[in-house]
């Protein structure tokens, strides 16, 4: 790669970043990350970056250091002189608060779209935003990449007959829709009620289920409740094989309980977030995506295209 392409990452997904390394065949940066005894955290460059585009990969899920790491490591690249400064967030924490929908709360994902630009960010690389729109909270470039790619590729070779793609819920559906036409195969929706957080009441399964195989797509897997509830509605109409595909393993709470007791057969996740080895079990599965990321970054820094990535 040229001398003047930099990157680094910080504690939250290694090992992501180690294979966009590998794919980009370019190490990693050398940077100092450490806490002080009261939990402040020193972040220091250990190489020269002026002038250099720099990429710093770091996911914001818990906990909240993650975020403080992005910041400080944001703020010594553009104080370092460097030409560029792009954060790729494989994981964008805080994106499920986008609107005001009660009074006296914070909209968080545009808290953190201002915090990330007033760092340094000169742009954001990221996968699977939980709402589409917040790209528009950002004040500079945000590339939106896809984990339909990793996913297609995964289901296509596994060559599932009878399938379909299932909604969870309507804010699911483009995204269904999406997996459903690359597949090419039927889709379904469930229209669900949540009268308090985390808490799930399927209501109506619209499309056809009764002697399905069953995909059920969603951007992420917190505890967990959605998916759990939607694939025991299905089974109680008569779906046959249950498979869930979430692009963001947060595996919050009673999630693995819940996924363990569950209709569900095989849960696929990516690498987005770096899943610790007491939340692994037998039916969960982990699709890489360092090379989406790879190939985006690659393109960046040369000014080509990436949406032409999906096409």
């Amino acid at each position: 790669m040229p001398h003047d392409m930099k990157f680094f990452t910080g504690t939250s997904n290694p090992g992501l970043a180690l294979e966009i390394s590998e794919y980009l065949e370019s190490p990693l940066g050398n940077v100092t990350i450490k806490t002080f005894a009261d939990g402040e955290i020193f972040v220091k460059f250990e190489e020269n970056i002026r002038g250099a585009d720099v990429f710093i990969i770091q996911s914001t899920n818990s906990p909240a250091t993650n975020l403080i790491e992005i910041f400080l490591m944001l703020d010594a690249a553009r104080k370092s002189s460097a030409r560029r400064v792009t954060a790729v967030i494989p994981y964008y924490g805080y994106c499920r608060q986008d609107r005001k929908d009660q009074p006296r709360v914070s909209i968080s994902a545009k808290l953190m779209a201002d915090l990330l630009t007033k760092a340094g960010a000169s742009r954001m690389l990221t996968m699977d935003l939980h709402a589409a729109q917040i790209q528009g909270f950002f004040d500079i470039p945000v590339d939106h990449l896809y984990s339909s790619m990793a996913f297609t590729e995964y289901f296509k070779a596994l060559e599932i007959t009878d399938l379909t793609v299932v909604a969870p819920d309507v804010g699911s559906l483009i995204m269904a829709r999406a997996y459903a036409k690359r597949l090419g195969v039927r889709i379904a929706f469930i229209d669900k009620r949540r009268p308090e957080p985390n808490a799930v009441e399927v209501l109506n399964i619209v499309g056809e289920i009764e002697g399905r195989n069953i995909l059920i797509i969603d951007d992420m897997v917190d505890t967990a409740g959605t998916l759990c509830e939607a694939a025991k509605g299905l089974k109680a109409q008569g779906a046959n094989h249950i498979y869930c595909a979430a692009t963001h393993g947060l595996l919050s709470g009673p999630a693995i309980e819940r996924l363990e007791a569950s209709p569900i057969e095989k849960m696929i996740v990516t690498n987005t977030i770096s899943i610790p080895e007491d939340k692994l079990f037998p039916d969960l599965e982990i699709v890489s995506v360092g090379h989406i990321f790879g190939e985006a970054i690659r393109r960046t820094y040369q000014e080509e295209s990436i949406s032409t990535l999906f096409g």
